[in-house]
C-alpha cells in the first residue's frame, strides 16, 4: 500500500520511468504482431489452380532469397505428361515468365514480367475485353494501362523494344503471348499448374502427384501455395523482421536503461526519506520491496497503456513499413490476443528488472541520513565503481586495437564492442570526469560579471549525482547516433571509391525506369557489358550470382574474360565447392540445361559477382537476362539511347547508385535505431531534470532571498542543463571516435586504398540540439511554474 501511495503522490518523478515502459511494450506488441503476421499469399495469376508443383528447392542463404533452379527442359516435359494423365487433372500447365514492360510506363518489380497465354487458365482473373493473342505480334495486357484491343503497343523486352497489337486486355497484371513467343523469350519452368476436372478432390489429386513427382518436385495445395509469392517479397520480409526484431531488442534494453537511472536518481533525491523509515524501524528488505513495489505499479499501469496503444498502431506501422520498402504490398497485419499479453508480462519484468540495482542501493541507506541537511554528494564513486569503470574502458581499449586489424567480419562486431565499453565505462567514470570538464565548459561565463559561472559549475560538481544522471543518457546516444551513422556513412564511401576504382572506363551507361539493359541497349555502346544472371552449383543447387561478360572484360577489370566453355569464380565459391583452376565445374543455367565448364581462373572475391561465364553462352540459356550496366572505352560518347531506357554517367556516380535501393534501407533501418534511441534518451534526461527541478525549489527560494531576479535563476538553470548535455555529448563523441578511428584503419587495411572518416554532422547535431532543448524546457518549465508560486506566497 506505501508502495502504490508513494508512487500516487510522486508521480512526475515516476513520469519517465511510466513513458518508457509505455513506449518500450508498445513497440514490443508492434514488432510482435507484424512478425507473426504471415504476409505472403498465392500469387493471383496462379491462384486458379488447386494443385501446383514446384521444382526442387536450392540452397538458399540468410537475407538472399532466389528462385528454386528449373527443370531440364525434357524433364519438364515429361512430368507435364505424367501429371496430365492423372485422374481428374483436365490439364497440367508449364508456367514460364520473362521481362517484359509497356515503354513510357512506372510498374512495379512484380508486374514487369510476360508469360504464355496458357498458362491465364491458371489465374484468378481472365479477359475483361477482347481475344486471346493468335500471332507472335499480339498481346494481352493489364487494362490498368490504359490500352484498348487493337491498339499498338511498345513492350520493352531482354532483346529491346518490340511492336505489338494488343489484342485483349486482362483483369490483371501480367503481359500474354503466344506459348511460342514465350518460349522464345522466357527461361526454365519452375512451376506446373493442374486444372482440375469438376467435382475433383484437389487432395486426392495432390496425393498422386506427389507419387508421380517423387523427389523431382514440391506438390503444394491450398495455403502451401504461397510458397511460390515471389521471392523480392520474402527478401523485403526478411528485411522488415530485421528491423523490428533490432527495435524490439533496442527498445528492451534502453527501457531497462531508462527505468534503472529513474529510480537510481530517485533514491538519491529521497536519501532522507529512507533514512527517516529507517530510523522508525523499517529494516533493510522493507526498504527493498518498497521501491520493487513502487516500480510494480509504475510498470504495471505502463505496461498496460503500452499493450493497448501497441495493438492499436500495429495497422499504422505496417503502413510505414510498406511505404519504406521493409514489408511488400499488400501485407497485412493479423490479430493474435496473446501477443500483447506476453508483451504487458515483459514491460513488467523489464521494469522490476531495471530497479534491481536502485532496490540495492536504497536498502543500504542508514538511519543518520534523516538528520542530513546538506545536499553534497559524499562517495559518489564507490571502489566497485571504479574497478567496473575502469575495467569498461580497459575493454574498449583493447577492442579499439582489435578493430584496426579485424576482417570485414569482425570489424562492425569489435567496433560495436568498443563503443559499448567505453559508453559503459565512461557513464561509470562520469562523477569523476564531471569536475574537470565542467571547469573547461564553464571557462568563458568566468569572465562575465556577476557569480552565475560560479553558481553553475558549483551546482553541478555539488549535485554530481545528479549531473551524471543527466549525462548518461545523452551520452549513450550520442556514442550510438554518431558511431552507427558514421560507420554507415563511410564504410558507403569507402565501398563507392572501391567500385570506381577497380573500374577502367570512360563512362557507364545505366538502365532508367528498367530492371535493366537490352541487348538494343548495349549494343549502341562501344565497350562491355555484364549481362546478370543465376546459375546453380553444386550437389545442392546452390544459387550463385552470375554475369555474362564480351572479350572487352577484362580491358575494364582486371580480371580474364572466360571464353568457350570456360569460367571464372570467385576464391569463396570455389572453396565451397571444392573447385581450383583447370578443374570442371558442372553449372544448372537458367533454362535448366547443366553445362560443364572448366574453371579459366580463380579471382578475388571484391569481384561483384560470384560466377563470370561467356556473354553469348548466358544469352543461349537465358533469353531473359538485362545487363546491369554497360561500360564505354571509348572517348567517343554514346548516342542515340533515345527508345531505349538507358542514360550515360560517369563510373563514379554509377558507383554511387550501384546499391542505391540497399544503400536507402540501410539508411531507413539506421535513422529508425537512432530515433528510437534518441527518443528514450529524450526520456530519460527530461525525467531526470524534472525530478531534479522539482526537488530544488529550497533552491530557488534561497538565490531569490539572496537578491537574484527569477530571470537570473532561469538563466543560471539554463547555463546549467546546456553545460550537462555538452558534457554528455563530448563524452558520447570520446566514446565513438576510437570505435571510428579502429573502423577506418581496417578498411583501410581491408580495401587496401586510403579511406578518409565521414562523420554524420546532420544527425549528430540533430541528437545534441533535441537533448538541448528538450532538457531546457524540462528544466525550466517547472522552475517557472516554481519562481510563480514563490511569488504569489
Amino acid at each position: 500500500m506505501i508502495s502504490l501511495a508513494t508512487a500516487r503522490e510522486r508521480w512526475s518523478s515516476f513520469l519517465g520511468c511510466f513513458v518508457a515502459v509505455a513506449l518500450g511494450v508498445a513497440v514490443v506488441a508492434m514488432s510482435a504482431l507484424v512478425l507473426l503476421s504471415d504476409g505472403t499469399r498465392v500469387p493471383e495469376r496462379l491462384a486458379g489452380a488447386p494443385v501446383l508443383v514446384q521444382s526442387p528447392a536450392g540452397t538458399q542463404t540468410g537475407g538472399v532469397f532466389v528462385e528454386n533452379p528449373p527443370w531440364a527442359p525434357e524433364r519438364a516435359e515429361e512430368l507435364r505428361r505424367q501429371l496430365a494423365e492423372l485422374p481428374g487433372v483436365a490439364d497440367a500447365v508449364t508456367d514460364r515468365s520473362f521481362y517484359a514492360q509497356a515503354a513510357d510506363t512506372e510498374q512495379r518489380r512484380g508486374e514487369r514480367q510476360g508469360h504464355p497465354w496458357s498458362t491465364a487458365a491458371l489465374a484468378e482473373y481472365g479477359l475483361s475485353e477482347g481475344r486471346p493473342p493468335a500471332t507472335a505480334r499480339e498481346i494481352v495486357v493489364d487494362r490498368s494501362l490504359g490500352f484498348t484491343p487493337g491498339e499498338p503497343v511498345t513492350v520493352l523486352t531482354a532483346r529491346g523494344p518490340q511492336r505489338f497489337s494488343v489484342s485483349g486486355t486482362m483483369n490483371g497484371p501480367g503481359y500474354y503471348v503466344t506459348d511460342r513467343r514465350a518460349s522464345e523469350l522466357a527461361g526454365g519452368v519452375r512451376t506446373i499448374g493442374l486444372l482440375l476436372e469438376p467435382g475433383t478432390d484437389a487432395t486426392r489429386v495432390a496425393a498422386a502427384a506427389r507419387r508421380a513427382v517423387g523427389g523431382d518436385g514440391t506438390v503444394l495445395t491450398g495455403a502451401s501455395r504461397d510458397a511460390l509469392a515471389p521471392k523480392q517479397d520474402e527478401t523485403t520480409r526478411w528485411i522488415g523482421g530485421q528491423v523490428l526484431t533490432a527495435m524490439a531488442l533496442l527498445s528492451a534494453f534502453v527501457t531497462v536503461f531508462v527505468v534503472s537511472s529513474t529510480f537510481a536518481f530517485a533514491v538519491v533525491q529521497r536519501r532522507r526519506e529512507f533514512g527517516l523509515l529507517r530510523t522508525i524501524g523499517a529494516t533493510p528488505r522493507q526498504l527493498k520491496r518498497l521501491v520493487y513495489g513502487e516500480a510494480l505499479a509504475v510498470g504495471a499501469v505502463g505496461a498496460a497503456a503500452g499493450a493497448l496503444l501497441g495493438v492499436a498502431l500495429a495497422p499504422t506501422m505496417t503502413g510505414v513499413l510498406i511505404d519504406a520498402g521493409f514489408q511488400p504490398a499488400g501485407f497485412e497485419v493479423r490479430l493474435r490476443w496473446w501477443v500483447p499479453v506476453a508483451a504487458f508480462a515483459s514491460g513488467v519484468v523489464v521494469a522490476l528488472v531495471g530497479v534491481g540495482a536502485a532496490s540495492r542501493r536504497a536498502s543500504r541507506v542508514k538511519p543518520l541520513e534523516a538528520m542530513r541537511e546538506a545536499a553534497v554528494d559524499s562517495r559518489p564513486m564507490t571502489r566497485r565503481r571504479w574497478v567496473a569503470g575502469l575495467a569498461a574502458t580497459g575493454v574498449g581499449a583493447v577492442c579499439s586495437v582489435g578493430t584496426a586489424f579485424a576482417g570485414a567480419d569482425g570489424i562492425v562486431l569489435l567496433a560495436l564492442g568498443t563503443a559499448m565499453s567505453l559508453t559503459v565505462g565512461l557513464t561509470l567514470l562520469a562523477p569523476v570526469l564531471v569536475g574537470p570538464v565542467i571547469g573547461v565548459l564553464t571557462r568563458p561565463l568566468a569572465r562575465r560579471p556577476g557569480a552565475t559561472a560560479v553558481l553553475v559549475r558549483e551546482n553541478m560538481i555539488t549535485a554530481v549525482r545528479r549531473t551524471s544522471a543527466t549525462v548518461a543518457p545523452v551520452l549513450a546516444t550520442v556514442a550510438f547516433a554518431v558511431l552507427i551513422t558514421s560507420t554507415v556513412q563511410t564504410t558507403q564511401s569507402a565501398e563507392t571509391a572501391r567500385q570506381a576504382a577497380a573500374v577502367r572506363a570512360e563512362a557507364a551507361v545505366v538502365p532508367r525506369g528498367t530492371p535493366g539493359l537490352s541487348d538494343a541497349a548495349v549494343a549502341r555502346v562501344e565497350g562491355t557489358s555484364l549481362l546478370s544472371t543465376t546459375v546453380y552449383g553444386g550437389d545442392g543447387g546452390a544459387a550463385l550470382s552470375a554475369a555474362g561478360v564480351s572479350s572487352g572484360f577484362e580491358r575494364v577489370y582486371a580480371v580474364p574474360a572466360p571464353r568457350g566453355d570456360t569460367v571464372v569464380v570467385t576464391a569463396a565459391v570455389a572453396a565451397a565447392h571444392g573447385w581450383r583452376k583447370g578443374h570442371v565445374a558442372p553449372l544448372t543455367l537458367e533454362d535448366g540445361r547443366t553445362r560443364r565448364l572448366r574453371v579459366m581462373a580463380v579471382v578475388d572475391d571484391s569481384m561483384p559477382y560470384q560466377v563470370l561465364l561467356p556473354r553469348d553462352l548466358v544469352r543461349d540459356h537465358d533469353p531473359s537476362a538485362l545487363a546491369d550496366v554497360a561500360y564505354r572505352t571509348t572517348r567517343a560518347p554514346t548516342h542515340i539511347l533515345a527508345g531505349l531506357s538507358a542514360d550515360e554517367v560517369s563510373v563514379e556516380a554509377y558507383a554511387a547508385s550501384d546499391d542505391a535501393e540497399e544503400d536507402r534501407l540501410v539508411w531507413i533501418f539506421t535513422l529508425m535505431l537512432v530515433a528510437v534511441s534518441a527518443g528514450y534518451t529524450a526520456i530519460a534526461v527530461a525525467s531526470t531534470l524534472l525530478t531534479a527541478t522539482a526537488g530544488r525549489v529550497r533552491d530557488f527560494r534561497v538565490l531569490r532571498l539572496s537578491g537574484a531576479t527569477p530571470r537570473q535563476v532561469l538563466l543560471a538553470l539554463t547555463a546549467e542543463t546546456c553545460c550537462v548535455v555538452t558534457l554528455g555529448a563530448v563524452l558520447g563523441l570520446a566514446a565513438a571516435a576510437p570505435a571510428l578511428l579502429g573502423t577506418v584503419h581496417g578498411l583501410r587495411q581491408e580495401l587496401g586504398q586510403p579511406v578518409e572518416l565521414s562523420l554524420a554532422w546532420p544527425w549528430l547535431t540533430g541528437v545534441v540540439t533535441a537533448c538541448l532543448l528538450l532538457g531546457t524546457a524540462a528544466a525550466v518549465l517547472p522552475a517557472c511554474v516554481a519562481l510563480r508560486r514563490m511569488r504569489r506566497a
